[in-house]
């Protein structure tokens, strides 16, 4: 796996960018569902959220049936074994035993959670980068850290757990701290965020686009560093540049305050360019029937003919006025809010309508094979096959609207697996693609 420029796969390069400070672009056509990269992490931290659950070196479940041990010094950080806890142990002796009292720390404790994340993160950094062990590979990823851009100044530097470091360490921590804030991916396994990292490479090589021909995925395995695989989500023409999204391109109005503040541009991708053009959207309407309205007006202009099977995405920059409504963040986490609560419910039918126009949503903002869409499409899918199986329990479902919804389910079925096939497996073993399988089976044995 490349660690530096020097070692870049030949169907990519660098070049010169007119706004930013390089960019990459594809040297040859670049197929669809194609690993562009892969890169190793630097530095990882699980989220507090996995402690117990995950291996805290190498991120597996421990629910894939992994005995998890916790380490005795700290009683704060588990393995699933003595080779993740020894490959662990160069940098995290550094804090093992301080550990306990600087999270007590009043200093620590009145620190926000995000506040709190950050202070384990740059322990885990300093301690990541004072471990001196001898690796190529680390001294590598360590120089093309250093030769990142550093991100917008804050006023000090972050809280850390106390730790012994060279001079040299000192010295160099506000460059350290300046550059891993606008770095730092969100590792995610089934597009769920279980921990944080640093991929030093793939910061280097790739900008940032809200609609992206390419996307991060995460390799987990037992006794092995994380590791991330930039995918491409579409076919990539050569000398097209090859962009990933830093955030969720959902985050319409507070997405360019985070580009400012984490990593002091603005975005020009098209989709910014066209909310940029709008000025102050007006706000939601408070009945009811206007809000129905509204869907009923964003689903016949994403959907335009009914038939979900000819899906197209990116549709933001043609919106027309009477929709500008919907950029409201407010908007479609109602949407997700309300189908997440009917499918759980059981008010499948409920779930279903909402849920197209979620899938509205999604099409409008996000790219072609999004992963996004694909897991909102699998959503759906499972919605229609609950309501096939409560119909058939209550008795309460005629044949032709019964079979009217297991073809539904096929439909949804059928996008999501496009989409997600593209994606590629990811995080821990099983998800999307293995319940696609399975409810593929069902269908066609129900459908025969």
């Amino acid at each position: 796996m490349p660690s530096s420029l020097d070692e870049l796969p030949t169907h990519v390069r660098l070049e010169t960018h007119a706004t930013a400070r390089n960019k990459a672009v594809a040297t040859s056509t670049i197929r669809q569902g194609s690993v562009v990269l892969e890169v190793p992490s630097m530095v990882v931290l699980l989220l507090s959220s996995g402690k117990g659950h995950r291996c805290d070196f190498c991120l597996c479940s421990g629910a894939s049936g992994v005995r998890l041990a916790r380490c005795s010094g700290c009683a704060s950080y588990w393995y699933c074994g003595p080779q993740c806890q020894t490959a662990h142990w160069e940098s995290h002796k550094k804090f093992c035993k301080r550990l306990a009292s600087f999270t007590a720390s009043a200093d620590f404790q009145r620190l926000e959670a995000h506040e709190q994340l950050d202070a384990l993160f740059h322990t885990h950094l300093i301690a990541e980068i004072s471990s001196h062990v001898p690796s190529d590979v680390r001294v590598k990823q360590l120089s093309t850290f250093m030769s990142l851009l550093p991100g917008p100044l804050h006023d000090s530097l972050p809280l850390v757990c106390p730790m012994s470091v060279g001079a040299d360490v000192h010295q160099s921590l506000e460059a350290l701290f300046t550059r891993s804030g606008n770095n730092n991916f969100a590792i995610h396994s089934h597009l769920t965020t279980i921990a944080h990292g640093i991929f030093p490479l793939a910061s280097r090589l790739f900008n940032h686009s809200c609609l992206p021909n390419a996307a991060a995925r995460y390799v987990i395995r037992r006794g092995q560093p994380v590791r991330m695989e930039i995918v491409a989500l579409r076919e990539i023409n050569a000398m097209e540049e090859i962009c990933i999204p830093y955030v969720d391109p959902a985050l319409i109005e507070s997405r360019q305050q985070i580009f400012k503040f984490t990593y002091g541009f603005s975005c020009t991708c098209p989709s910014c360019n066209f909310i940029n053009t709008l000025g102050a959207i007006p706000s939601l309407p408070v009945s009811e029937a206007a809000l129905a309205k509204l869907d009923d007006n964003l689903l016949t202009f994403c959907i335009p003919s009914g038939d979900i099977a000819l899906l197209a995405s990116s549709a933001l920059p043609e919106l027309p006025e009477n929709l500008h409504l919907v950029l409201h963040e407010s908007y479609l986490s109602r949407l997700t809010d309300a189908f997440s609560k009917a499918s759980h419910e059981g008010s499948y039918r409920v779930a279903l309508d909402v849920g197209l126009t979620v899938l509205a949503m999604y099409l409008l903002i996000y790219p072609e094979n999004y992963p996004q869409i694909g897991m909102h499409l699998l959503e759906m899918a499972k919605t229609a096959w609950n309501a096939v199986i409560a119909a058939d329990h209550d008795n309460a479902q005629d044949a032709p609207a019964n079979t009217s919804l297991l073809k539904r389910a096929r439909v949804y079925h059928d996008l999501s697996s496009k989409i997600m096939e593209v994606f590629g497996p990811e995080g821990d073993p099983g998800g999307p693609l293995e319940e696609l399988a399975v409810l593929q089976n069902l269908l066609h044995a129900e459908l025969d």
